[in-house]
């Protein structure tokens, strides 16, 4: 899920990038045809005619349409999305993350590295065709591959140790350290891209840290004897220190796409995440002798669900962030980390504590700050 939400970046920008190529297509087109105008020897005419008609040559495309005909053109080219639609795109992503997680939490005898081979596998298929129509290519530009390459390397990473730990602890506490990821990127980019760092973000990540903490329970600040621990307490600490590297590996997968910027197509960027993710997988299996196919005939569809939702799921981030701002979208993804509470109380039977309360508590308000002081900033820059 790291994953995702490091693609999803890429696809706000160009978003952004095709707004502004229209206006300057539209801008293009009006200077070009005033030149002909001009050109004609009739440039007066011309001119009358568009203060008459607006934007006449622009948005009708004929010269002999009426202001009325601009009209009705102009309300055609301007249709807006549904209000809430981006939201709703942003939630039905959430639930589909949310129901990744808990299949990987629910399937019996497969390791997490060889889950993490089988959904890089069919994203590769799935990605596949959009590479061949859009004519991106397959390496990408010389001078980012090397980007590429640290982007499918730190998002596949991510994927797996989040992966890891769900499998090591319980469902809603892996999910809520995954969730800090936006704190961390804010850190690593005021290092990295020099971007602008305010006593918010360090205040975000002391919260965060908190969270983290009251999740984990480390026995020198709560005791020998910590409830709520799913299974032994030495596989709890494996799976928060899991989860916590793999939403700093998150961090530096968007600090990557943002020095990669809008140089490099969203789905090139996805095709290195899933060809890199799956050799490193099926290496790591190789050496690890964990490569078992399902006795059962229900884990096997499981293992194809997790890779179709995760897709599914990538999908509605995609349209979520192409018709909605990044903040809203973030903000609506916090749902993640309810719907982990709510499906590990329904169908894993296990009630929350209150630290692992406290601990999310924690986490959503400091990532739902970074969100909000982004969200504002950019309109008021807009």
């Amino acid at each position: 899920m790291g994953d995702l939400s490091a693609g999803d970046v890429r696809v706000a920008l160009g978003s952004v990038d095709g707004d502004d190529a229209d206006e300057r297509g539209a801008e293009s087109v009006r200077l070009t045809r005033a030149g002909d105008g001009d050109a004609d020897g009739d440039g007066t005419k011309a001119s009358g005619a568009r203060s008459e008609a607006g934007c006449l040559p622009v948005c009708c495309g004929r010269r002999d349409a009426g202001p009325d005909t601009c009209g009705e053109a102009e309300g055609k080219t301007k249709k807006t999305a549904c209000p809430g639609l981006g939201l709703l795109y942003g939630l039905l992503a959430s639930v589909f993350f949310s129901l990744v997680a808990l299949l990987v939490k629910r399937i019996q005898g497969v390791h997490a590295v060889e889950i993490s081979a089988m959904r890089c596998f069919f994203q590769m298929l799935f990605v596949v065709p959009l590479m061949i129509y859009y004519n991106t290519g397959f390496l990408g530009p010389p001078g980012m591959r090397v980007y590429l390459f640290l982007r499918g390397f730190l998002g596949s990473n991510a994927m797996i140790l989040l992966f890891y730990a769900v499998q090591q602890m319980p469902l809603a506490d892996a999910t809520v350290i995954m969730f800090s990821n936006p704190v961390f990127t804010a850190l690593l980019a005021w290092i990295f891209l020099k971007e602008r760092c305010t006593i918010w973000d360090l205040v975000f990540t002391a919260f965060t840290l908190t969270g983290v903490i009251l999740i984990a329970r480390p026995p020198f600040l709560f005791g020998a004897r910590v409830a709520g621990i799913e299974g032994e307490y030495t596989n709890h600490i494996k799976g928060t220190a899991a989860a916590f590297a793999g939403a700093v590996g998150a961090a530096c997968t968007m600090v990557v796409l943002r020095k990669m910027g809008k140089n490099v197509h969203y789905y090139l960027s996805v095709w290195y995440y899933a060809v890199i993710g799956l050799v490193e997988c099926l290496v790591a299996l190789f050496f690890l002798g964990e490569w078992t196919m399902p006795r059962c005939g229900w884990d096997r569809w499981t293992l194809m669900a997790i890779a179709l939702l995760g897709i599914a799921g990538q999908t509605f981030l995609t349209k979520a962030l192409q018709i909605e701002k990044a903040g809203p979208v973030a903000l609506m993804r916090t749902m993640d980390v309810v719907l982990a509470f709510i499906f590990q109380f329904l169908f894993l039977g296990q009630r929350p504590t209150w630290w692992s309360l406290g601990g999310a508590l924690c986490v959503i308000s400091s990532t739902s700050g970074v969100a909000l002081r982004k969200w504002f900033s950019s309109t008021r820059k807009s």
